[in-house]
């Protein structure tokens, strides 16, 4: 997401960060530079031209701070009022002691408002700890109740069938005293959509809203539609009141004119972005992470909480231990090529990474980013393709072995020779560069330790022994 902004705007901003001595023609360079560059990425008109604004304020009446240069003085209040553009902080859902707390879900229809549904559903189970049960109250659209069914027993939330009632106020209801009987503590409403806003869809969502009196109101927008997603979010918050945004398909969403216009048009925040059609694609928003991302200054931050969630702890160490005992295997190997694919697209995390670390090598292209895919995917295949006691011993791979795992994995028997020499070679290499440890053991294991100090009473205990 931001690609074609960020790209451009990274490139304003390297040219800034070069200037010793910033004039006034510099800045009126730049600043026309991100105007361009903002309008070509649909934002708002009147969003942009009050950026610009604000900015050239700041950077001409602002004392420049002693420990920056004028041109990376400019970079950080495009940083910061940037952050401001997009709604300053990430935005909790906030939830009271009231049981059951009702969270309305509203937006047009074919904007992922369902599936949406689903994945906070599953998202709030998760990270919130609440106990959520799913209710539709599309009764005018075929088989739209049955399609949240079907989500719920995927993301496994319980649904609210409501069987016999049509009418989407009894619904609502009979939804919230089943949760006060059964026990669950959140009720999550997926109302009916339209092709288009029209008063009768209105008025029924604000008389959902008057009798449910929900924690939180979250219109779901798709952020393909740019200035569309916009105006719709301002005509639903002017008619029945949001208090946040979710958008969806921001995976597929270069220009990204949506996300950085909403909060500046509606005065109310992002709360979540689907980046991905699988149910835990479901991402916290969080500004301050998007903008560094976008000026090209990664987000370490996301990248390390996904290595949290998604990497085994246990394994990470078990791996780390083989490698210093120089007894990794390419069972091994295939393992952790297993845990890089929990952590999402290589062109996702490259995105996560500081630009400053990539200096002086070529840009990675999505071409590329796919073609290292693709290559990780046809290792797998063949190290699949080789029997248990030939993964723990890659010295035993004579020639016959080599044509066998070729002809099963679909390769030819170089693309197996290939690999093998890249075993072994990366073998060495780790062990000298990570000090025995793993791809995803070394930056799992350093990223844990870092944070919370988990996995250092081994080398803890071996200082103590040495000591004795």
């Amino acid at each position: 997401m931001f690609e074609s902004l960020s790209d451009k705007l990274k490139k304003v901003l390297k040219d800034l960060r070069g200037e010793s001595r910033l004039t006034p023609e510099h800045l009126d360079l730049a600043m026309r530079e991100i105007r361009i560059a903002l309008l070509e990425a649909d934002v708002n008109f009147k969003v942009v031209k009050d950026f610009v604004e604000r900015v050239k304020s700041k950077a001409v009446g602002q004392e420049v701070m002693q420990q920056l240069s004028p041109g990376q003085q400019v970079i950080k209040i495009v940083n910061d009022e940037m952050i401001s553009m997009l709604g300053g902080t990430s935005s909790r859902l906030l939830f009271t002691s009231r049981r059951p707390n009702s969270v309305m879900i509203v937006g047009l229809q074919g904007s992922g408002k369902t599936t949406s549904t689903g994945k906070l559903s599953k998202w709030l189970y998760k990270n919130q700890n609440r106990n959520p049960l799913l209710v539709s109250v599309d009764v005018y659209r075929p088989a739209a109740r049955n399609q949240l069914s079907v989500i719920g027993k995927a993301v496994n939330i319980p649904v609210f069938e409501g069987e016999g009632l049509n009418d989407p106020l009894e619904l609502v209801k009979a939804a919230r005293q089943h949760c006060e009987q059964v026990g669950f503590d959140t009720l999550m409403i997926d109302t009916a959509g339209r092709l288009h806003i029209d008063d009768e869809l209105m008025a029924e969502l604000q008389r959902i809203k008057a009798e449910m009196q929900p924690v939180e109101t979250l219109f779901v927008a798709d952020a393909m539609t740019g200035q569309d997603a916009v105006k719709s979010a301002k005509e639903f918050h002017d008619r029945v009141g949001i208090s946040g945004v979710i958008l969806t398909k921001m995976d597929g969403d270069a220009r990204g004119g949506a996300a950085l216009s909403i909060n500046e048009v509606i005065g109310q925040p992002i709360k979540f972005v689907g980046v991905g059609e699988k149910y835990d694609a479901l991402e916290p928003f969080y500004p301050d992470r998007i903008v560094s991302r976008i000026l090209g200054m990664g987000d370490v931050l996301s990248l390390i909480e996904k290595v949290q969630q998604e990497v085994d702890e246990e394994k990470a160490l078990e791996l780390q231990e083989k490698m210093e005992r120089n007894a990794f295997t390419l069972e091994d190997f295939r393992d952790q090529l297993s845990q890089m694919k929990k952590l999402g697209s290589l062109e996702s995390l490259l995105s996560m990474l500081p630009g400053d670390m990539f200096a002086g090598m070529p840009k990675m292209t999505p071409e590329m980013t796919a073609q290292m895919e693709a290559e990780m995917k046809r290792t797998e295949a063949i190290i699949n393709s080789m029997t248990p006691k030939e993964r723990e011993d890659h010295l035993i791979l004579g020639p016959s072995r080599r044509r066998r795992i070729a002809l099963g994995s679909g390769n030819k028997v170089k693309d197996v020779d290939n690999l093998l020499k890249q075993y072994v070679q990366m073998k060495t290499m780790m062990q000298q560069m990570m000090g025995g440890e793993g791809m995803m053991g070394g930056l799992r294991g350093k990223v844990v330790r870092k944070l919370t100090g988990v996995g250092s009473r081994k080398k803890k205990d071996k200082r103590k022994k040495k000591r004795r």
